[in-house]
């Protein structure tokens, strides 16, 4: 279908297109400190990602940024899920969520912040930002043969982080 007919008007809601990886080896996963000089989450650990660039497929961005900020090219990846997040105002993101095991390969430093393979057992003593405490359990107990998680994400009028799990 040809972009005039793709109902592209200005009163959509629009969403800026993300990944976020969570890799994990053995009993451990593999997130970021944000650097201390880090415009969003310094000093607290999060999943690899970033930006889709125009042209690229989502995938191709997930192995794209796992390749730049932790220099490894796991060849099991795979779509967990997806979340909305409603900023409120127009745009919000759309942040494809992926898992996938890493059994080898050395992490290079990461301009990003510090990458740590973190024992999933222990991931309540590290400053997280702020959803990863909710989402991280189901991202790390979903199976490739799952259906994606669906996920809405917002804040209210309080400014308290509200997740809706879709059915």
């Amino acid at each position: 279908m040809p972009v005039s007919e793709q109902g592209i008007t200005s009163d959509r809601y629009t969403l800026i297109p993300r990944t976020l990886i969570f890799l994990t080896r053995g009993d451990c996963v593999l997130l970021i400190k944000g650097a201390p000089d880090k415009r969003l989450w310094a000093n607290r650990y999060n999943g690899i990602g970033g930006h889709v660039e125009r042209g690229e497929d989502v995938l191709s961005a997930a192995r794209r940024e796992l390749k730049e900020e932790a220099g490894l090219e796991p060849e099991d990846l795979w779509l967990c899920g997806t979340i909305t997040i409603d900023t409120g105002e127009n745009p919000g993101i759309g942040m494809y969520i992926f898992r996938g095991e890493s059994p080898i390969g050395d992490l290079q430093p990461s301009k990003e912040g510090s990458l740590a393979w973190i024992p999933i057992k222990e991931l309540q003593n590290y400053p997280l930002v702020e959803d990863l405490n909710i989402l991280l359990p189901r991202i790390l107990s979903h199976k490739k043969t799952d259906p994606p998680l669906s996920i809405l994400s917002s804040y209210d009028e309080e400014d308290q982080l509200v997740i809706i799990f879709g059915k």
